[in-house]
């Protein structure tokens, strides 16, 4: 690695990329060099020495499933293809019954974790989720519940005349593990007001997981990319997020989230290609020195594209789901039915040099595979 960087010959770069190598923390303005001027080599090299001091040459993945309670939702975001208004064809909001009939479901299955997360419906209150998240919890104790984007969650709170606190106290007593990374967006006001207009603010949203985090309540985080926004959002965006993982250490993993094209008003600005997904996986994997993982979410990216990612600095792949997601589907996605068994997912994997490992929804393993 010394040798090939020796061959770098802008400065500046050849700089950054030692600091890399030394473990030590880059700037936003070289994180910046890196997506505007690294190479993909330079960025996979890069990047896989981050993840292999992180994680070594374990690759993890879970068995989960995912429950979508409603598609009905109060915003109107331009990059969604999943929204719909209530009555409108295509939409849904599954009752309490009916969501705890597809746990059951899965109650002969080897599942860790139900992920629970849909629209913002305006009816639904606090009350109505946490009936929830008992019932699934009596029914299934040793089930980890991963439920409710800060978006959800800000609605739910404020509909319910709750603080932040008071809320994930009480979802935390009726049963929940974690808070998935959703709604995040691009955190740039500027942006987020064009392409989410009335959406939980950033401030918000990082307030939210910075409560859940003192509670208790690990989070992931994601970035939607590839939209209007440019490397300067990406970058303040990822700084937010390491800044208040340097305060509480709570977030589990970060996912990149790719714009998709299909079926929602924002379709002119096209998708970015899997070149430019690798560089931006590289980048976040240098980048976010203090998140431990880096997940590639396979229904967004492809099952092909994923296991690029590996090389890429990521060293997560989500889970088996069991095709029980639509979000990607319908703005479509490759995956239009997504399902991967523990047997293809650890093929998969291991087509890529790695170890692949079933993990809960904590990172602790489960068995290596």
């Amino acid at each position: 690695m010394k040798e090939f960087l020796t061959h770098i010959k802008d400065e500046f770069l050849r700089r950054t990329a030692e600091k890399v190598c030394e473990g030590e923390r880059l700037s936003p303005a070289e994180g910046l060099l890196l997506y505007e001027k690294a190479s993909l080599s330079l960025l996979a090299m890069l990047s896989d020495t981050v993840r292999r001091r992180l994680n070594g040459d374990i690759v993890f993945f879970n068995c989960n499933f995912h429950i979508e309670p409603t598609n009905i939702c109060i915003n109107n975001c331009l990059f969604c293809s999943y929204r719909r208004k209530a009555g409108e064809p295509g939409s849904w909001e599954y009752s309490i019954d009916e969501m705890l009939e597809t746990v059951k479901k899965f109650d002969s299955k080897h599942v860790t974790e139900v992920h629970i997360t849909g629209g913002v419906h305006p009816s639904r209150d606090i009350i109505f989720y946490c009936e929830l998240i008992k019932r699934i919890h009596n029914h299934r104790p040793g089930l980890s519940i991963k439920a409710f984007s800060a978006i959800e969650l800000d609605y739910m709170f404020s509909k319910s005349g709750l603080s932040i606190e008071e809320g994930l106290k009480m979802l935390k007593e009726c049963g929940l593990s974690s808070i998935p990374g959703g709604g995040a967006e691009i955190f740039d006001e500027n942006i987020r007001n064009k392409i989410c207009p009335g959406k939980t603010s950033s401030e918000r949203w990082l307030a939210i997981h910075e409560t859940a985090h003192r509670l208790g309540i690990p989070s992931n985080a994601t970035m939607l990319y590839g939209h209007i926004e440019n490397y300067n959002h990406r970058i303040d965006h990822m700084e937010r997020l390491r800044n208040l993982q340097d305060r509480t250490g709570g977030f589990n993993a970060f996912i990149p989230l790719k714009y998709k094209k299909h079926n929602n008003p924002l379709s002119y600005t096209g998708e970015v290609n899997i070149l430019e997904d690798l560089r931006n996986y590289a980048v976040a994997r240098i980048f976010l020195d203090n998140f431990p993982h880096l997940k590639a979410y396979w229904p967004m990216l492809g099952k092909e594209n994923a296991r690029l990612s590996l090389s890429f600095g990521a060293d997560d792949l989500d889970g088996t789901i069991e095709d029980t997601t639509k979000i990607y589907s319908m703005a479509g996605a490759a995956e239009t039915n997504p399902s991967m068994s523990i047997e293809e997912i650890t093929g998969l994997i291991r087509q890529s040099g790695y170890i692949p490992a079933e993990r809960d929804t904590f990172y602790n393993i489960i068995r290596e595979l």
